[in-house]
């Protein structure tokens, strides 16, 4: 037996207006894609409450208790690098309750919480946040002449066979991805940028095997 084709908002919208034009429901029916009885059930449940939206359900109750959850959102946010298994031993020794993992992942989920790689930054100390907005407040109000002589610069790495970061594919059973020994090698790139020149100074690149510097 084929499945039962879901009426969109939409096409409930059209269904109510044909009918209220006069159209037949059987002609309704045809022109959806769909059984007299759906259309019929339709122009009922729209008599009884005036809409054609789907009434709100309760869906399957939760298996753990508002106490839970917030055990389970407080432990999430105090320990960030623990996986749910090992939230899940915490909560069975706390409450001595035993759930599934699946169930710590949905708990999670309902509050934005879910495993993602955390962003990077240097470490930095009090001491370093005071110097460096000491440095800011001394050269915040500096002039182009001041500035004339300062060297602005920056370098990159590139990597010539793969990236650093964690790669993912779409795989069946069974593939492999080459991969160079030690990574292949990388290319270092620096440029500096000077106001008192006449043209920015040209970038220079370290190479693993090749001279010691190129331009």
């Amino acid at each position: 037996m084929p499945p039962r084709r879901k009426v969109t908002t939409f096409n409930k919208a059209r269904a109510i207006a044909w009918l209220q034009d006069g159209v037949s429901k059987r002609e309704v029916g045809r022109r959806l894609g769909v059984s007299h009885s759906v259309v019929v059930r339709l122009h009922q449940k729209f008599q009884a409450t005036n809409s054609v939206l789907e009434r709100p359900r309760s869906g399957r109750p939760n298996k753990t208790t508002q106490r839970e959850d917030r055990f389970i959102r407080r432990q999430a946010l105090q320990q960030r690098g623990t996986t749910a298994n090992i939230f899940r031993g915490q909560l069975r020794v706390a409450t001595n309750t035993n759930f599934s993992t699946k169930t710590i992942w949905k708990r999670l989920h309902e509050v934005g919480l879910r495993s993602r790689r955390p962003a990077v930054r240097p470490r930095l100390t009090a001491a370093h946040r005071q110097a460096r907005l000491a440095f800011c407040h001394n050269h915040a109000r500096w002039t182009r002449q001041q500035l004339a002589d300062v060297l602005f610069s920056d370098e990159s790495r590139f990597n010539l066979h793969h990236h650093d970061g964690r790669a993912r594919v779409w795989r069946r059973h069974g593939l492999v991805q080459e991969r160079v020994a030690f990574g292949g090698g990388s290319i270092m790139v620096w440029g500096g940028l000077q106001f008192s020149t006449q043209y920015p100074r040209l970038p220079h690149c370290w190479q693993p095997d090749g001279p010691a510097l190129q331009r």
